[in-house]
C-alpha cells in the first residue's frame, strides 16, 4: 500500500513543489551591477520590483513576470559581486548570473542546465516586452571549472554512493544473513556483536574508497574536476559520511528477520534523501521552510560539505561541523542498533 499508493504521491508533492513553476517558489538571480550604468531600460525594471530581505539579513529585489506561454515566475535579484556571484552558483543558491553593463545585460549561464536556460528565456522575455526600449542582451556560456553542472554533480554522486554502498551493502547484507539462518551459526562462536558489525564496515569503507577514487578519476579524465580544497578535509567528511550511514545501516538490520520489510525500510530512507538532498538538482528549488529540514538530512551534510571542498576550496576548519555531526550521529545509531541486535 505504501509503496504503491502513498510513496509515489509524496513524491508527486516534493517534486511538484520544486519544479512545477509555482509563483511562491522565487528563482534566485545573482544581479553583479554597473556602478556607471547608461541602462536605464533594466533600472526602471528593477525600480518596479519590491525590495524585501531574507532570513539571512540580505536585501534582494523581488519581481514577478507573467508570461502567455511561459506561465507566472517570481525572480530574486541578489545583489552582488563577481566573487560573490560565483559563490552563489556553487553553493547551488542561484543558477544564474545577470550581469549589468552600462549599454547591455549579460546573461552568465551553465548552456546545458536547463533551469538555467528557463530561467534566462523568461526573464529575458519580461524585460523586453515590459520596456519601451529594446535592451541589448548577450549570454555567456559558463565554462570555469567549478561553476559548470558538473562541478556540482558529482560531488552529490560521491555523497549518493556512500549512502548506497553502505544502507545496501551493511542493512541488507546482514538481514540477507539473518532470513537464511546464517547468523545461528555464529551464536555459537565466541565473536562479538561488535566485532561482526565493525568488521562489516571495514569491509565497506574500503570499497567505499576505491570507489570513490575511480568516481574522481573519470571526472578528472573527461571533465577536468579538480578538487579546489584539503584532500584531508574530503578524507575526514567521506569517513563521517561512512561513518554516519553505517550507524544507520546497522539500526535499521539490527531486528528485521524479513527481507521484503528490510528492503522497505532501506528505501523509505533512502529515496527521500536522493530526491530532496541536492544530490541531482540544488535543494534550494524547494520553499524555505523545507529547505531548513534538508540541510538536517545526513545525506546532505554530506554532499553539501563534500561539495564545498571540491569546488569552493574548503579546507579542515570548514568541513569540520559537518564531520562531528555526521561522526556522532554515526557512533549514537551504532550503539543503538548494537544494544538491540539479535542474531536471529
Amino acid at each position: 500500500m505504501f509503496w504503491t499508493i502513498i510513496f509515489p504521491i509524496l513524491m508527486a508533492w516534493g517534486l511538484g513543489m520544486a519544479f512545477t513553476g509555482n509563483s511562491d517558489l522565487p528563482t534566485s538571480i545573482a544581479l553583479i551591477e554597473s556602478q556607471h550604468t547608461t541602462n536605464n531600460t533594466f533600472q526602471e525594471f528593477l525600480e518596479s520590483a519590491s525590495t524585501q530581505t531574507n532570513e539571512e539579513g540580505n536585501t534582494f529585489f523581488a519581481k514577478k513576470l507573467d508570461n502567455e506561454e511561459l506561465g507566472a515566475s517570481t525572480f530574486h535579484f541578489y545583489p552582488t559581486d563577481s566573487a560573490g556571484a560565483v559563490q552563489m552558483l556553487k553553493q547551488g543558491k542561484s543558477q544564474l548570473t545577470l550581469k549589468e553593463k552600462p549599454d547591455s545585460l549579460i546573461y552568465i549561464f551553465d548552456p546545458h542546465n536547463s533551469e538555467a536556460k528557463l530561467a534566462y528565456l523568461v526573464l529575458n522575455a519580461g524585460i523586453e516586452n515590459k520596456q519601451t526600449r529594446h535592451t541589448m542582451a548577450e549570454i555567456r556560456p559558463l565554462t570555469t571549472v567549478g561553476t559548470r553542472y558538473i562541478d556540482f554533480l558529482v560531488p552529490g554522486l560521491l555523497a549518493l554512493g556512500v549512502m548506497n554502498s553502505f544502507l545496501w551493502g551493511i542493512s541488507y547484507a546482514l538481514i540477507d544473513m539473518r532470513v537464511k539462518k546464517l547468523m545461528r551459526r555464529l551464536v555459537a562462536t565466541p565473536m562479538k556483536k561488535s566485532h561482526f558489525l565493525i568488521s562489516h564496515f571495514f569491509a565497506r569503507i574500503s570499497l567505499a574508497f576505491v570507489e570513490a577514487f575511480i568516481l574522481i578519476g573519470f571526472s578528472k579524465y573527461f571533465f577536468d574536476i579538480k578538487l579546489e580544497g584539503s584532500w584531508v578535509a574530503f578524507f575526514l567528511i567521506f569517513l563521517a559520511g561512512n561513518l554516519a550511514f553505517t550507524g544507520i545501516g546497522v539500526l535499521i538490520s539490527s531486528r528485521t528477520s524479513n527481507s521484503r520489510v528490510g528492503t522497505g525500510l532501506i528505501n523509505v530512507i533512502s529515496l527521500p534523501m536522493t530526491i530532496l538532498s541536492g544530490i541531482f538538482f540544488s535543494y534550494h528549488n524547494f520553499p524555505d521552510s523545507i529547505v531548513k529540514i534538508i540541510e538536517l538530512l545526513p545525506l546532505t551534510i554530506l554532499a553539501d560539505n563534500i561539495r564545498s571542498v571540491f569546488i569552493e576550496g574548503a579546507g579542515v576548519v570548514q568541513v569540520l561541523p559537518g564531520t562531528i555531526i555526521l561522526t556522532s550521529l554515526g557512533l549514537v545509531l551504532f550503539t543503538i542498533g548494537l544494544r538491540i541486535f539479535k542474531w536471529y
